[in-house]
Formats: C-alpha cells, sequence, structure tokens
C-alpha cells in the first residue's frame, strides 16, 4: 500500500513538472522571444521580406530567387541571379549545393552549358565570365551575385530597358554590399533588391 500510494506521489509531481515546464518553457518562453523580436528587430523576426511599389511581398533579402519566364529562358530586362541546386531551384525546402567535385562530368557540362547560355544571352566572351554566374552556391539559395557578374550584365539589361547604360552601371555600384566589418566575406549585390530598383528607375 505504501509503495502504491509513493508512486502514485511520484506520479503525480512528475505529470504536475511537466505541465509547469510545458507552461514556462514551451509557451511562456516562446511568447517571450517572439514578443522580443518583434519589437526589437521587426524586420529580421519576420523574415527579412521585401515588398514592391504596391506594398506586396515579392521575397526575402536572404533567399535568391530565378527571374525567368514560364519556359526557365531568363527574363533579359533583369539582373540574373547564380544557379541553383535546390529542388528545382531556390526551393527552400531542399537547400543543398549540389555535392558534385570540381572533376565531375555532369558538373563540368552544367558549367560549360551555363558559360555558352550567358555568352549568348549577354555578348561576352566566355573567358570574362565569372565563377559565380555559372557554379550554385552551397545552400542553393544565395540571393547574391558578385559586382563583376552584375556589371557584366549592365549593357544588356540597358540595352533591352532603353536606359543609358551609365544610368544602370551606376546603380549597380550603389547596390554594392561591402565586406562585413570590413574583412568578412566579399563584396556582394542583392539581385532582388536590385532588380526592384531597376524597376522603379524605368519608371
Amino acid at each position: 500500500m505504501s509503495t502504491a500510494r509513493t508512486t502514485l506521489r511520484t506520479t503525480g509531481v512528475a505529470v504536475r513538472t511537466m505541465l509547469v515546464l510545458t507552461l514556462v518553457l514551451g509557451v511562456g518562453y516562446t511568447l517571450l522571444i517572439t514578443g522580443i523580436g518583434q519589437l526589437v528587430l521587426p524586420w529580421q523576426a519576420n523574415g527579412s521580406t521585401v515588398t514592391d511599389s504596391r506594398g506586396q511581398v515579392v521575397g526575402s533579402t536572404l533567399i535568391g530567387q530565378s527571374f525567368t519566364d514560364a519556359e526557365g529562358a531568363p527574363l533579359p530586362e533583369y539582373f540574373q541571379s547564380r544557379p541553383s541546386a535546390a529542388g528545382d531551384g531556390y526551393d527552400g525546402g531542399a537547400s543543398s549545393g549540389s555535392n558534385q567535385g570540381p572533376e565531375n562530368q555532369d558538373l563540368i557540362s552544367a558549367i560549360t552549358e551555363r558559360q555558352a547560355a550567358i555568352s549568348k544571352l549577354d555578348g561576352v566572351a566566355v573567358d570574362n565570365i565569372p565563377a559565380d554566374a555559372v557554379t550554385a552556391s552551397g545552400s542553393g539559395l544565395d540571393p547574391h551575385i558578385s559586382p563583376a557578374y552584375a556589371l557584366l550584365q549592365v549593357p544588356r539589361v540597358a540595352e533591352v530597358r532603353g536606359i543609358a547604360e551609365a544610368e544602370v552601371r551606376a546603380l549597380v555600384e550603389q547596390h554594392i554590399q561591402q565586406r562585413d566589418l570590413g574583412y568578412l566575406g566579399e563584396p556582394r549585390v542583392n539581385v532582388l533588391e536590385l532588380n526592384l530598383a531597376l524597376d522603379a528607375l524605368a519608371r
């Protein structure tokens, strides 16, 4: 009888402790951190979303996206992102690289095809195409391209849109983000932000 009573009491304490900790840590802590995030860093807490001129969310500064038509062909009036190996391309649910080494024949073939496509689209020699233009990032979701790749696309974008090349080049230079803290990473350009600025410039 005593053993049964002790077991029942111990079980009751364990259940009450679990319920209290679930409320405090599972609910209370979550609400606290969410509240702090919304109060102190609301933009970051909500996904670093980007809106267009109509106030509609069109993407995130942290997640890349493609600027292609329904057939997958690049839209020449927009700056193009780097390739993506995430799912069918920029699939947030399948973030990954290709895991293919530099001697992998499939990767070599893909790079060769991408070089030929960019050479034709932008009218440049293959030797002038930067590496990030033809290789996917490790996450497959990189929203940035190198300044070199952005500047390579300037003549094509300017011609298609009927805007002075110098004006488009200046826009690219305005959107070059420098190394974090002056030494981390590489200079980069956020493609979505650049294309939105381009649309605003065209109006």
